[in-house]
């Protein structure tokens, strides 16, 4: 009965601590990179897009939260058209 007590703290103890080692890993802010032509990037999975909200053709700064080839997250600035340009002709 004690070996099977030790052996259950040991298995919550040790998933205690990989949860905590990914909670690190996610809480890390990363200062967004203002994009330049040519920059290369290495994205392997898109966290978001965001720009601001407005009803005016106009060029807005954007914003890409992703998970680069190392696995590690980053943040890029980027100029683009808002999307109010899309409903317009």
């Amino acid at each position: 009965m004690n070996t099977r007590t030790l052996l259950v703290t040991a298995a919550l103890a040790c998933t205690a601590f990989a949860g905590l080692a990914q909670a690190s890993d996610n809480t890390t802010t990363s200062e967004a990179v203002p994009y330049h032509y040519g920059m290369p990037l290495h994205i392997s999975k898109v966290i978001s897009l965001t720009e601001p909200s407005t009803l005016e053709c106009k060029v807005v700064s954007a914003d890409m939260k992703y998970i680069d080839d190392t696995g590690k997250p980053a943040e890029i600035t980027y100029r683009k058209l808002s999307d109010a340009c899309e409903n317009q002709s």
